[in-house]
């Protein structure tokens, strides 16, 4: 058992890893394709999103391979005879669950200790590859805008490289003060230390717009609108690197994605009592600066410590606002308009910043959810899938890979769904990233239960019969009312 699981387990992980891998490659496709970068490069980038994509891949590559192992027990009656001879499903199941909760601690282990250390180094390389320039290969007869602030149309090209019928658009200052340039013949190269392009053209002509210019430095536009300029040689240095530089794996040392549980656990207390601590000193400046102390902004006003009841008096708004002229209650609506304004402003303010307390917060409860929800996934679904081969029983890789894959997209819907609610704090952080472990939990348990009493869940037969018999107890029922 332990062997022919073993076998399974290790080849659909490996294909499992092969098609997520496939996936989060073509997320970032575009920071891979036109860079010109290494094959190191990319062995790197793949090395490190294959091990971003293992906690995905382990509760598929569990529950696919439970369910062929047990679907293939099942089809040659094997399982029914070890039942026959005396042996529970649950004393089948052990020796695989033992395994499988192995898998599951070393998988929390893994997505702790390897996982944090993998991001870290992939969205580093990630942002090195999006900052790196494209591969300089200008096409033949249309506009190539890969260059900031420049469109180049070349008609032609030598054998040798030259660029011959060349158009250029510079907007390196702004479209207001847009160049063009026509060229017979270009050549391209870069600089030494590959910080620069020089583009060397012969035999042209450039036409610049002047107005703008004239505008700032004259404050008139009576004088020549543009520039026009013949040239036989005229070169043009442009800023574009095309070194590969590699970003500091330091600024995301502070980032969710590069913390273990740890680290998790201190940065949460640590910006629930900066969080706490803000909280108390915006709601104590409010009410000294905007509310009770008010009065305190005239040194010259001071207030009894007790008012008797002779001296208090009781006003009617009514009548003081009517009493008061017009100018006055003109003075007195923008009065309170500015104020309401800047409370408003900022209590925007204030709001702005807890939510930016808030927000970091919630990142890193998800992620520490994350590390015992996808090792938790692990146990749930080898309990789905076990005793469902063993109900269904079909082996193979046809409706075991059908099953397992519409199981894990329902899967992957619940627990994106439940991300998202927490994320967005509709729900609190442990129900959003527990919610498909609370979904599946009860749906292992009960295929368990099927399995172990022989059920015949998925049976067409036993469907039909049950129908039948339904059918004939509401037939029986409608004579006993109609006598």
């Amino acid at each position: 058992m332990l062997r022919n699981f073993l076998g399974l387990f290790l080849a659909t992980f490996f294909i499992a890893i092969f098609i997520l891998l496939m996936q989060f490659m073509w997320m970032h496709v575009n920071d891979l394709v036109g860079k010109g970068i290494g094959i190191g490069v990319l062995a790197e980038f793949f090395i490190y999103a294959a091990a971003t994509v293992v906690p995905l891949a382990l509760p598929l590559a569990i529950l696919l391979a439970s369910l062929i192992s047990f679907g293939n027990l099942a089809e040659k009656m094997e399982l029914t005879a070890m039942k026959a001879a005396g042996i529970s499903l649950f004393r089948i199941l052990r020796p695989l669950a033992f395994l499988v909760a192995f898998i599951s601690v070393g998988a929390f282990f893994f997505s702790n200790n390897v996982l944090p250390k993998s991001q870290t180094k992939l969205w580093a390389l990630i942002f090195s590859l999006r900052q790196k320039s494209p591969e300089l290969q200008i096409p033949v007869g249309e506009f190539y805008d890969e260059i900031s602030g420049y469109h180049i149309y070349v008609r032609d090209k030598t054998p040798k490289g030259e660029l011959l019928d060349l158009m250029i658009y510079d907007y390196s200052e702004g479209f207001e003060n847009a160049k063009v340039m026509v060229a017979d013949t270009g050549r391209l190269a870069a600089s030494t230390d590959k910080l620069y392009l020089t583009l060397d053209l012969i035999n042209g002509e450039s036409f610049e717009n002047l107005e703008k210019k004239q505008q700032r430095a004259t404050g008139t536009t009576k004088s020549i609108p543009y520039r026009r300029e013949t040239f036989s040689h005229k070169r043009l240095v442009i800023d574009f690197a095309t070194e590969f530089n590699r970003y500091d794996e330091s600024i995301l040392d502070d980032q969710h994605v590069s913390k273990n549980v740890t680290k998790l656990v201190h940065s949460i207390d640590s910006m629930q009592g900066v969080s706490k601590e803000r909280c108390a000193e915006q709601s104590q400046a409010l009410i000294n600066d905007r509310y009770f102390g008010r009065e305190n902004r005239h040194a010259n006003v001071r207030l009894p410590e007790k008012v008797t009841d002779s001296e208090r008096k009781v006003y009617n708004l009514d009548s003081v606002w009517t009493s008061m002229s017009v100018q006055r209650q003109q003075q007195a609506l923008r009065t309170a308009q500015e104020r309401a304004r800047t409370y408003r402003d900022q209590i925007e303010y204030n709001a702005i910043l807890l939510e930016d307390a808030d927000r970091y917060i919630r990142k890193h409860e998800i992620e520490l959810y994350r590390r015992f929800t996808l090792a938790f996934a692990c146990l749930v679904f080898f309990f789905i899938g076990a005793p469902l081969g063993a109900i269904i029983r079909k082996g193979g890789l046809g409706a075991p890979v059908v099953i397992s894959v519409i199981l894990f997209i329902v899967y992957y819907i619940i627990d994106n769904t439940g991300y998202k609610m927490a994320r967005e704090a509709i729900w609190p952080c442990w129900a959003g990233m527990w919610l498909s472990s609370f979904i599946l939990l009860p749906t292992g348990i009960f295929l368990t239960y099927k399995a172990a009493t022989d059920s015949p869940l998925f049976n067409p037969e036993a469907w039909t019969a049950m129908m039948k018999r339904f059918y004939t107890r509401l037939q029986r029922k409608d004579l006993r009312l109609k006598d």
